[in-house]
């Protein structure tokens, strides 16, 4: 419009000098549209405006429901836990409008100077919670998941084909280590890589280091991974770093589960061995949904000409993340894991970790007093892992009745699992309810739910017609009213000793659904309404 009236001569130009620069000005001083004309046109700024409750409220009610759930239920996933008030504010803030390919300082779009603030910050602050030192280790706090982060280091360190060993997934093992079975690649880790893993001793239930070595010295892979996903013990770094010397192997160790527990320096530090450390920020580091990857840089060794031999993992790893495998970074998620990782360095966060540990052995004791077998008989970290073999039952019929009893599990594989869909074990998490302030005296409780849990599925099954599948067992269930009035029973039991200790993230006296009654209600008319 502007350059329409200068072209038929309509504007009178007046320049005017304002803080040493000459400002443009039309004679009217008016600038753009109306508040008139953006009202009348710019029919979509209310509906960017307005709240949730307005634009989505069916969205709104399941935020409710799920808040009902964590309220009222025992969340024991090894891998969940309640990130604070302060990091979820943080996912949810306009942080999140902001797009920043590339790193601090070498960005591929303006209007980053904040984001690069905040990337930084997680940086510093990572090495800082670590205890490490910023001229030997980097960290890249870009990449989404700890599954991406690991695809990543391979993709940044091997080349196709290359050999990875570790930790087989029946036996505790993660599927982004690269699992496969004789006859299907599971994992897409398996279709670019070559993999091989490691197992534990059955007998004790511990990583057999000694068949570790002895494949390795035949498989010669070219990283080794010490992580796990269902593993209760502590792992041997100094054994593995020095089977990764014997053959040239790059040691990469995955503390996902580990994090929070190795940040308050409560159990081991992979940091002394490993050359690469991935992690998720979610689990018991307690942060927003991401990932880190932490790489060794500065003088690797010195050579036979006595010249510096320097790490070369920096800008490998770096452009496996950006540009190799993912775009622009979450800076939502930046925001909140620079929360999470200072709250990482207080007292409080280390007297959490340190109650993670004794909520988890007095767990497995209880357990074991109960008559379980627990994989490896105990547990030094966060979890258990429970063998239901000898129980007669499988853990996908257990998980089942336990969250019908709002409590959340998850069924997993043992040593000697042929089904991933239905496995032999459960396994068991302390540090989520431990965000939630239950001590051990409150786990053996817990175990004592899960006692009866297990009992009431052992009556299911029995009933069930022979050669049954999981939705026989559901249908056993649901056609039994015995059944279900003793799943209601311990239901109610369970509810009421949740709903002593405090919620995280969010008030209960603001919780819509917070009586029983109304949660009920509301349920069956979103099921009529959904069909």
């Amino acid at each position: 419009m502007f350059l329409r009236r200068v072209t038929v001569g309509a504007t009178k130009l007046n320049v005017a000098p304002a803080n040493g620069r000459f400002l443009l000005r039309h004679m009217s001083s008016r600038y753009g549209s109306t508040a008139e004309e953006r009202e009348a046109r710019a029919t979509w700024i209310k509906q960017l405006n307005d709240p949730m409750e307005v634009v989505a409220p069916e969205v709104v009610d399941i935020i409710e429901l799920e808040k009902a759930r964590q309220f009222k239920g025992l969340e024991v996933i090894a891998s969940e836990n309640f990130c604070s008030r302060a990091v979820m504010e943080a996912i949810g803030s306009i942080m999140t409008n902001s797009s920043s390919d590339g790193y601090p300082g070498a960005r591929y779009s303006g209007g980053t100077e904040y984001l690069d603030i905040i990337e930084n910050w997680c940086m510093e602050r990572a090495l800082e919670v670590f205890r490490l030192d910023p001229a030997k280790w980097g960290v890249n706090v870009q990449t989404l998941t700890g599954s991406i982060a690991n695809f990543q280091t391979y993709t940044g360190l091997l080349k196709p084909h290359d050999r990875i060993m570790s930790l087989d997934l029946p036996h505790g093992g993660h599927l982004s280590h690269g699992y496969q079975t004789a006859t299907k690649k599971v994992s897409a880790v398996s279709l670019f890589f070559e993999t091989m893993h490691y197992r534990l001793d059955e007998k004790t239930g511990y990583i057999d280091y000694d068949g570790m070595e002895r494949s390795a010295s035949l498989f010669r892979p070219k990283l080794i991974i010490a992580g796990a996903s269902a593993y209760a013990r502590l792992f041997d770094y100094a054994r593995i770093r020095k089977i990764c010397d014997e053959h040239k192997a790059i040691m990469m160790a995955d503390m996902a589960h580990l994090a929070g527990l190795v940040a308050a320096d409560v159990i081991p530090s992979p940091f002394e061995y490993a050359d690469i450390v991935t992690t998720t920020t979610n689990k018991s580091l307690r942060g927003p949904r991401g990932a880190m990857i932490f790489f060794r840089k500065g003088v690797k060794e010195i050579n036979k000409k006595g010249e510096e031999v320097l790490y070369d993992y920096e800008d490998k790893i770096n452009n496996a993340v950006f540009p190799g495998v993912q775009g622009a970074s979450h800076n939502q998620k930046l925001a909140g894991l620079a929360i999470s990782l200072k709250q990482a360095m207080t007292p409080e966060y280390k007297a959490y970790q340190q109650q993670v540990l004794r909520n988890s052995s007095k767990l497995a004791q209880c357990l074991i007093e109960k008559g379980y077998e627990l994989v490896s008989g105990g547990t030094d970290n966060h979890l258990v892992l429970i063998d239901l073999k000898n129980k007669g039952i499988d853990g996908s019929r257990v998980e089942k009745v336990l969250e019908w009893v709002r409590i959340a599990s998850n069924k997993n594989t043992v040593p000697g699992d042929v089904s991933a869909v239905i496995p032999g074990g459960i396994r068991l998490g302390t540090p989520a309810l431990t965000s939630r302030g239950l001590l051990e005296a409150d786990f053996a409780q817990v175990a004592e739910f899960f006692d009866e849990g297990l009992k009431l599925a052992l009556k299911i099954k029995a009933a069930e017609p022979k050669g049954a599948k999981l939705k026989d067992f559901e249908a056993t269930m649901q056609l039994n009213k015995e059944f279900q009035s003793e799943i209601s029973k311990l239901r109610r039991e369970v509810e009421e000793f949740s709903k002593q200790f405090p919620t995280v993230g969010f008030e209960k006296e603001t919780m819509k659904y917070r009586l029983k009654n109304r949660v009920l209600r509301h349920m069956q008319s979103f099921a009529a309404e959904s069909g």
